[in-house]
């Protein structure tokens, strides 16, 4: 009697088909053939408009399962969209999806199990390495053997900045704070510094980073990356300075992390409305396990 009423009820369930259609394809990602067999293999059943589904896939419930994932990861990075993204958007999306393999957390383990050639081996991570590694601006221009001196201060005939279209004001006072940590960001050829306030330097010290306490603080200023004749690579012109703002209740629709970013020595509130919030959300959530930050800070020990 149970095995037929299962079986009935496989049967209904099979009428409710959220529909999954393959868009036309506007523009590919131009790689060379062996990378792009590797995003064929294990990214395009997901993030492209070409999804192939097995018959297994096609059988609710694993079919909303399936669909529902599919519009997520299109939604992160559509390989078959490609256009849509400027230069800069573009190695931004690489680089988040390398993090993502890195964080063993693409392809999704379970996904992997029942789609093995959706598998990276080894060999195929290093090989996206290293095309991420070539398409990076690291190799910049000398001139005279020299590089500017670095400046992260804003234009002395700007006024205190406007706020972002979220809410957050600007922090003049971050330049006093602490530095934690540092990042070298070669896909966009930048290197970062990150500071903390009190209340991040005082988690540091007790070992409470994770979760972050409400009223950490952290501002993340970043300058263009410069090479010397030598090829040693030196700070250049001031790009932007980003905060990320501990408070759980305030920020709970964003992971309890108030983001803003400025730009230049202008100092230019970026997003055009709130929802830019979800692009730093997106990008950090393959550190979900650490709060949502990437950088591990430098250690400071109580005198």
């Amino acid at each position: 009697m149970a095995a037929g009423f299962l079986a009935v009820f496989l049967v209904i369930i099979q009428i409710y088909r959220p529909p999954l259609e393959n868009p036309p394809v506007t523009g590919e990602i131009e790689v060379s053939p062996d990378i792009g067999q590797v995003l064929r293999n294990s990214c395009y059943n997901c993030h492209s408009n070409e999804t192939k589904l097995k018959w297994f896939d096609e059988l609710a419930p694993a079919y909303w399962l399936v669909t529902s994932h599919i519009r997520q990861a299109r939604a992160a990075l559509n390989f078959s969209e490609w256009d849509k993204l400027t230069p800069p958007q573009q190695k931004a999306k690489l680089f988040w999806g390398l993090n993502r393999i890195l964080a063993n957390e693409m392809p999704p383990p379970e996904y992997s199990l029942l789609h093995p050639e959706a598998h990276l081996s080894t060999d195929d991570i290093d090989a996206i390495k290293r095309y991420l590694v070539k398409i990076s601006p690291r190799n910049l221009s000398v001139k005279n053997g020299t590089s500017p001196a670095p400046s992260q201060k804003k234009d002395s005939s700007i006024s205190q900045p406007l706020p972002t279209a979220n809410g957050i004001d600007f922090i003049p006072d971050y330049q006093r704070w602490k530095a934690i940590s540092t990042t070298d960001r070669f896909d966009n050829g930048t290197m970062r510094v990150i500071y903390g306030n009190s209340v991040a330097v005082e988690a540091i010290a007790n070992d409470n980073t994770n979760p972050w306490p409400d009223g950490t603080v952290f501002a993340k200023v970043a300058w263009t990356q410069a090479a010397d004749s030598t090829g040693l690579i030196r700070t250049g012109e001031f790009k932007q300075v980003e905060f990320m703002i501990k408070d759980q209740k305030k920020y709970a629709d964003t992971e309890g992390w108030g983001w803003a970013r400025w730009l230049g020595k202008q100092l230019v509130p970026y997003g055009n409305d709130a929802l830019f919030t979800q692009e730093c959300v997106a990008c950090h959530t393959p550190r979900k396990e650490s709060n949502f930050v990437f950088t591990q800070p430098l250690v400071y020990k109580k005198p």
